[in-house]
């Protein structure tokens, strides 16, 4: 996969803090006024550019014909793994949780991460996060109230607002109302932050 420029990155973000934000790629027009272009010609290049150096792809005949790419990796560029069902008792990134690696544009979320996580069940849907997302995990412990963590309980791994309520209670928070909360003692229960989301990829 090529090189992307600073203008090209912008846009590729652009189109996916769209895609998280409302669901659905942006329009020409969105990018313009998301970005301040003056005509969407200038919108229409970087995304020709985009599309030739692999990272999205445009369906001809539809305004939101977007959809951004995660091709295979080769052997110099490892890429990011993605982990998909966590094995019971196995750490995050153990191998045989590791579907496939991607690329990914280093900054694309405005900050490093260490791998994708692939999203199940709909317990964070209203934070825009559906089945078979793809989160940008941070590898970190130092999170605050309100961050979406990845946590592991026991051999449970699961995607949730972080909300501290105690030295000892926090609570895991779901984004769905047909979920309840996961009240956590740690006196009683282990609890380990695997790390933070700070993006979010949807591949179909």
């Amino acid at each position: 996969m090529k090189d992307i420029t600073s203008q090209q990155a912008k846009v590729l973000n652009c189109i996916q803090l769209y895609i998280k934000k409302t669901g659905f790629p942006p329009t020409r027009a969105d990018i313009c006024r998301e970005l301040g272009f003056k005509s969407p010609n200038s919108a229409e290049t970087h995304l020709r550019a985009l599309e030739k150096k692999g990272f999205i792809s445009i369906e001809s005949g539809t305004s939101r014909g977007i959809a951004i790419n995660n091709p295979e990796t080769s052997e110099e560029d490892p890429g990011y793994p993605i982990i998909g069902l966590v094995a019971a008792g196995s750490p995050t990134l153990a191998t045989e949780n590791i579907e496939k690696n991607v690329n990914c544009p280093k900054g694309f979320f405005g900050s490093n991460f260490d791998y994708f996580l692939r999203v199940k069940g709909l317990s964070m849907k209203d934070a825009g996060i559906m089945e078979d997302d793809l989160i940008a995990v941070k590898k970190t412990q130092d999170v605050k109230n309100g961050d979406i963590v990845i946590a592991r309980i026991d051999d449970e791994v699961t995607v949730k607002y972080f909300h501290r309520h105690s030295s000892s209670i926090i609570h895991l928070q779901p984004a769905n109302n047909d979920f309840s909360d996961i009240e956590v003692n740690l006196e009683e229960t282990e609890l380990y932050i695997e790390g933070k989301s700070i993006g979010l990829i949807r591949e179909n």
